[in-house]
């Protein structure tokens, strides 16, 4: 697994956590430049969601299985693609809240994917 692209996803869904619960915490709800803060993250999910599976084609496998690395890449490329959804139906500070929660979730994910990479705790 590419270590550099885990850690720069997961601190961008850190900022993106941060950014939204500011919003939230003004009693915001999610505007565009959120959403394009998504897009950076979710974008960086797809990036690694092809490296990953380029990987698996080489022959490199993960240390806890294929079917638990691959499932929780195709988690992480939906996770900020939902809660954004979730945020244009509520459009008050929930919605804001929810981006922060769905980040959060996702640099979470990060860290687990690369204990499922690594083999760490196995």
């Amino acid at each position: 697994m590419l270590t550099p692209l885990t850690v720069t996803l997961a601190v961008a869904a850190l900022a993106l956590a941060a950014w939204c619960g500011h919003a939230a915490y003004r009693d915001q709800p999610t505007k565009d430049w959120h959403f394009l803060g998504m897009a950076v993250v979710t974008l960086l999910a797809l990036v690694q969601l092809v490296i990953g599976i380029v990987q698996l084609a080489r022959g490199q496998e993960p240390a806890d299985g294929t079917l638990l690395f691959v499932s929780y890449q195709i988690g992480i490329v939906c996770c900020v693609p939902v809660v954004a959804l979730m945020s244009l139906t509520e459009r008050t500070r929930w919605g804001s809240l929810t981006v922060a929660a769905g980040a959060l979730v996702l640099a979470v994910l990060q860290v687990r994917l690369y204990d499922i990479w690594e083999g760490v705790g196995a």
